[in-house]
């Protein structure tokens, strides 16, 4: 007797399905080390961006100057800061809501993806515009400083640059590294052209369209 083996249909056919074998985390992690080259495009960032947050939770990627880079966690002090932010902001406007990573298409022509520790804008602003939503209608974004190797370059050299191309009008950088307050404002398309640094303890003008006048007192306690 003659025994017959049935075959899969897509093999009788000479075709077998392919599927790419997922990347392991340590994969994603060291493409971030060695940073990216100018040629990685959008959809390519948001696929990767996607996969990193699969992987791992804590794991946020940015794209910003044509590299890459890892949202550093925040920790206590840290997420204190922004706590203590949005309360002044909504007392000052409560109709304004301090979002917190939201994702911003930034940098000139909006080649950039950052994820701003906070983004003062209107309630509802982002509302529909998915995981990283358009620059329009924001007021203010803020980085606080976190403590990694990364903080130098992104949120003092690189981030000042994506933000003032987008035409944000006030970035406001909380560095506990040197305990200072930096409010960057007057964005021309390339740079912002007045830069105002205080030390903690020292009030500092948040200029319109924001127009606080912020008592930067408490942030003595969450310095590093």
């Amino acid at each position: 007797m003659v025994k017959t083996t049935v075959q899969p249909a897509a093999a009788a056919c000479g075709h077998v399905p392919w599927k790419a074998p997922p990347i392991p985390e340590e994969a994603v992690v060291g493409v971030v080390e060695e940073q990216s080259p100018v040629g990685l495009g959008q959809e390519d960032f948001e696929e990767l961006a996607r996969h990193a947050i699969r992987t791992n939770e804590a794991l946020r990627l940015e794209f910003i100057g044509g590299k890459l880079g890892v949202k550093g966690v925040p920790d206590g002090d840290h997420s204190t800061i922004i706590e203590w932010l949005s309360r002044l902001c909504m007392q000052a406007d409560g109709g304004w809501w301090l979002y917190t990573e939201q994702g911003l298409h930034v940098e000139t022509y909006r080649n950039g993806n950052a994820r701003p520790d906070g983004s003062l804008a209107m309630s509802g602003t982002f509302a529909g515009q998915g995981e990283w939503a358009s620059t329009d209608g924001v007021l203010m974004v803020v980085e606080v400083t976190s403590a990694d190797s990364d903080t130098n370059r992104r949120d003092r050299v690189e981030k000042p640059i994506a933000y003032a191309e987008s035409e944000i009008p006030v970035y406001l950088l909380i560095d506990r590294d040197t305990g200072e307050v930096k409010v960057h404002s007057q964005p021309d398309g390339v740079r912002y052209e007045q830069v105002v640094t205080v030390p903690f303890g020292k009030t500092v003008a948040l200029p319109d369209p924001v127009g606080i006048e912020l008592d930067t007192e408490p942030l003595k306690e969450w310095v590093r």
